[in-house]
């Protein structure tokens, strides 16, 4: 048990992606976990606009995407509706299906 959480402390990047709802209602997740992130990891995740995620009301039946990543002893958590993942989000998120692992 000791070992496992030596080896959680050592990552210093993790990022988890998670899109829910649409039509079928499925579930897909993707992550990544990096040891030394690069530093374009880390402008990804500060290029998001973490407290300025808004609603989209008609977003019915459309994906939503549930984003978090810690950072050292930083915790960032945000649910995207599909309509507004754009921008750093959108690169985010594409970056996290290309490199990290799915689910």
């Amino acid at each position: 048990m000791a070992g496992a959480r030596a080896e959680h402390s050592a990552v210093e990047l993790q990022i988890l992606v998670v899109r829910s709802g649409g039509f079928a209602g499925l579930t897909q997740r993707w992550s990544v976990d990096e040891r030394d992130p690069a530093d374009d990891w880390i402008a990804l995740v500060e290029a998001c606009p973490w407290d300025a995620v808004g609603e989209d009301p008609a977003s019915r039946d459309r994906f939503v995407w549930r984003i978090e990543a810690r950072m050292a002893r930083r915790h960032r958590e945000a649910s995207v509706p599909d309509s507004l993942l754009t921008g750093p989000w959108r690169d985010l998120v594409e970056r996290v299906q290309k490199d990290g692992t799915g689910a």
